[in-house]
């Protein structure tokens, strides 16, 4: 069947290693909407990290976020749904990781904001300042443990700067099987635990499903390990070729890096089968 939706991830994927989407890229994306190809934004992002990625691409339309467990309207820049993480779950899942990691910190997204425990070091901007409407935004609350998992969240962040990214996923993910969906797109140990099922494919599964779209009219692209649900769950899977050898290994097709306008190539592939 022909590809009616085309979902890419974002940081290492659409985006360039410069942080930016490349002009290529964007016109790739206008084209895409001019000619009624749906693309979705697929990404372990927050809602807050979303805006300008629509204000720099003109994209609208819904986009997965937090690896599957917010769907955010990026046009009316307003959260659709979202599943959370409760407190009493966050509670079991930090005692069992940290008992057996003990050099692990913790941080949570609320989907609009942020917390972590004083250990817990950051490496990028958390929280933009002002909004994209230019309202001052909530710095991120720094607390114990206990206060900062005492609320509902999107995503629970395990941090073991020592650890080995992909031992660190393994042994996690096995300690926590069945109770939590635990994935990771870092090259330091940084793990990302949303609730039992919540994964890029479900909550791109959603979006497909509110177009009347099944997965074997759907293509995705990605290139770490919290995209492989998502490439497992389309009917076409493609890897940059940047990407984590789980992806590489994974995926039906190896295309270009994310800083050879891979995706917008993939795009104009893709349209010149719909003419």
């Amino acid at each position: 069947m022909s590809v009616r939706l085309l979902a890419t991830d974002l940081d290492g994927t659409l985006v360039g290693s410069d942080g930016l989407v490349s002009a290529n890229n964007r016109a790739a994306l206008q084209r895409a909407a001019a000619a009624g190809l749906l693309v979705v934004f697929v990404t372990g992002r927050p809602p807050r990290w979303l805006g300008e990625i629509g204000d720099a691409t003109g994209h609208t339309g819904i986009a997965v976020a937090s690896n599957g467990a917010v769907l955010y309207d990026l046009a009316a820049d307003r959260t659709v749904s979202e599943h959370v993480l409760s407190p009493e779950l966050m509670r079991v899942l930090t005692s069992e990781l940290r008992a057996a990691f003990p050099a692990v910190y913790f941080g949570v997204e609320y989907g609009t904001n942020f917390g972590h425990e004083p250990g817990y070091r950051h490496d990028w901007e958390i929280s933009p300042s002002h909004d994209r409407r230019g309202n001052p935004m909530q710095p991120p609350l720094v607390a114990a443990l206990e206060d900062v998992i005492a609320r509902p969240a999107v995503k629970l962040l395990a941090k073991d700067r020592e650890a080995d990214p992909d031992r660190f996923w393994h042994d996690a993910s096995t300690l926590l099987a069945g109770r939590a969906s635990v994935t990771h797109a870092s090259s330091y140990g940084l793990l990302e635990i949303a609730p039992p099922g919540v994964t890029k494919a479900s909550g791109l599964a959603e979006v497909a499903a509110s177009h009347g779209i099944g997965p074997e009219e759907v293509a995705a692209v990605g290139d770490m390990p919290n995209d492989l649900p998502m490439l497992q769950w389309a009917g076409t899977s493609y890897a940059v070729a940047n990407a984590h050898p789980a992806v590489l290994a994974a995926a039906d097709h190896v295309i270009g890096s994310n800083d050879e306008d891979a995706v917008g190539a993939l795009i104009d592939d893709t349209l010149s089968t719909l003419t």
